[in-house]
């Protein structure tokens, strides 16, 4: 998926194995918070059992964002929304929400919940 946000083009697609290692030094900079499963294992687990759950936003060949976009079969989850501080107010969120939106329209789910800590105002807000 393609999207142009504020005269970016912003580039989404599904992590693979090979971008395990980028994908968790990312989290390091752009993530707030550590999940259990913010090493190897958890994220190569992740795309193990769904490898289109993981969708990565990317301008110009850099990483500028991740979401995880879950589906148990019942309900849809997000987790893991970051933007890289560069990109932060350019579109990048709103595109992997929109990628995510539709990833979950296409599975049939039809509500959806998100992980968001609780000192993240802007997440809340979201």
């Amino acid at each position: 998926m393609v999207a142009k946000r504020k005269n970016t083009e912003i580039r989404i697609r599904p992590a693979e194995v090979g971008d395990v290692a980028a994908v968790l030094a990312f989290w390091k900079e752009a993530a707030e918070g550590e999940s259990v499963s913010d090493d190897v294992a958890g994220v190569e687990g992740l795309l193990a059992r769904d490898s289109h759950a993981l969708l990565l936003a990317e301008v110009d060949g850099e990483t500028a964002g991740t979401v995880i976009a879950g589906f148990d079969g019942w309900r849809c989850h997000l987790y893991r929304l970051a933007v890289a501080p560069r990109w932060r107010r350019q579109g990048v969120a709103s595109a992997l929400l929109a990628a995510a939106e539709e990833r979950f329209a296409g599975l049939g789910g039809r509500r959806a919940d998100a992980m968001v800590l609780e000192e993240n105002a802007r997440g809340r807000a979201a």
